[in-house]
């Protein structure tokens, strides 16, 4: 086992890692101009040159251990964009590492839980579990049973995980030519920002509690559709809440019979839907393993460290973009996108291409329903990893407002994707997005059950 203090890695293997970034990236750049100056097509070296600065990018992003883990999960917008022979190996090597990555010894978590809840935290405990029961690339999860008799979830955080993350994070601001390279139409700078922002967020325990809870007195206990797990205590780099059982989405994904996969995925796209109108926050982590199928045929929704807050003008105008994009008139789209900054200002888009590209990805916002399966998904991402600079897509921007609402509705679809589901998801975008509707249109969506 490896001793704590090489759980976040040597700062000096990770930054020398993230300095042959820029160097590799000269060096293809200077092929490049050679090779144009040998009379090879300005489009074909170009592709190039993003086709290796992505190789090269997501290789090292691959080999980073420890807090940067996170940092290229929180990067995944750029993984959406990326052929599956680039993507593909990065992301079964965070796969590997996650899985690989080895528990924190048990005297440093008793460390942990003694600087958080005390000298006397195992008073707090009927029983603890030492063995985790869950890693994540930041903390751990151990099983106990607190004093009043209550499963919980323990979450402790990793010693010095936080200011490695911070300093990985530092380190890949600084390579913003990079992403450039890969999609020109993005201001890179304002998107880093907006990412560090809420890494910072998620290394914070307390804001997490205090999140968990707003999300909690929005859907009480006896909600019909959802059960969010209490707080049951928060100090330092400790967070305990229920513990929950059920079934996985992973697993209905894996082994659900079609009844239970449609309810869980309606279920599923209610809650990330729902989230911004009830309780003014979005859930940003929508992965499978953060829900669970409860006996009594609610879903239950954990891990609520990364989140975004959605004022209630930005979720009218997040709406009106939305039903603006399932319009024909391309013109009309154009200039919705260009008001909130997905073009920026000076960037020419071709407006067929433009129409080409959103009409199948708006598609279930259209029908009444929608089967999402993995050949559709397919041909979205053959649509958006098409490395060629006329590609439309490289010309557009991500705004730092919808950077999470992105990462969520890019995740997201590709779970129901991965239940091969048929739900009304229109309807569930009318009842809970403002302003996405027709003015004639019903404001209703069904019940789950």
């Amino acid at each position: 086992m490896e001793p704590v203090s090489d759980l976040p890695r040597r700062a000096v293997t990770r930054s020398a890692k993230l300095a042959s970034l820029p160097l590799g990236f000269a060096g293809r750049t200077a092929l490049g101009v050679g090779k144009r100056t040998f009379g090879r097509p300005a489009e074909a070296v170009a592709m190039e040159i993003q086709t290796r600065t992505a190789e090269q990018l997501f290789k090292v992003l691959g080999e980073l251990k420890g807090g940067a883990m996170k940092l290229g999960q929180m990067l995944s917008i750029f993984e959406a964009a990326l052929p599956p022979e680039i993507a593909g190996p990065y992301r079964a090597t965070l796969t590997k590492l996650q899985e690989a990555a080895p528990p924190l010894p048990v005297s440093a978590v008793h460390k942990v839980l003694a600087e958080g809840l005390g000298p006397d935290w195992r008073d707090r405990f009927a029983s603890f579990d030492d063995r985790p029961a869950a890693a994540a690339s930041i903390g751990q999860v151990h099983r106990a049973v607190w004093a009043d008799g209550r499963q919980v979830a323990v979450k402790v955080q990793y010693p010095g995980a936080g200011k490695a993350l911070i300093s990985d994070f530092n380190q890949l601001a600084r390579l913003g030519r990079l992403f450039g390279v890969l999609m020109p139409g993005l201001d890179v700078k304002a998107m880093l920002a907006e990412l560090k922002e809420r890494v910072v967020e998620e290394l914070d325990y307390t804001i997490e509690a205090d999140s968990q809870r707003d999300v909690r007195a929005a859907y009480p206990a006896d909600d019909p559709d959802f059960y969010i797990p209490e707080v049951v205590a928060q100090a330092g780099n400790v967070l305990v809440t229920e513990w929950i059982d059920g079934v996985p989405l992973s697993k209905i994904i894996s082994d659900g019979d079609q009844e239970t996969r449609n309810r869980a995925a309606l279920l599923y796209c209610r809650f990330l839907l729902s989230g911004p109108k009830r309780s003014g926050l979005l859930h940003g982590d929508p992965h499978p393993g953060n829900f669970r199928l409860l006996d009594d045929g609610r879903l239950g929704v954990l891990d609520f460290g990364a989140v975004d807050r959605i004022r209630p003008e930005f979720l009218h105008r997040m709406g009106r973009l939305l039903h603006i994009g399932t319009l024909a008139d391309i013109d009309e789209v154009e200039q919705a996108l260009r008001d909130e900054d997905f073009i920026r200002a000076g960037v020419d888009i071709d407006a067929e291409s433009l129409q080409a590209f959103l009409a199948p990805i708006t598609e279930p916002f259209v029908t009444d329903s929608f089967k999402f399966n993995r050949e559709w998904l397919r041909d979205m991402a053959a649509r958006v990893t098409d490395l060629r600079p006329t590609n439309v897509v490289r010309q557009l921007n991500l705004p730092p407002d919808y950077v999470i609402v992105h990462r969520v509705l890019s995740a997201g679809t590709g779970v129901l994707c991965q239940l091969e589901c048929e739900i009304p998801a229109r309807a569930e975008s009318v009842k809970w997005i403002p302003g996405f509707a027709d003015e004639d249109e019903p404001d209703a969506a069904g019940s789950a059950g």
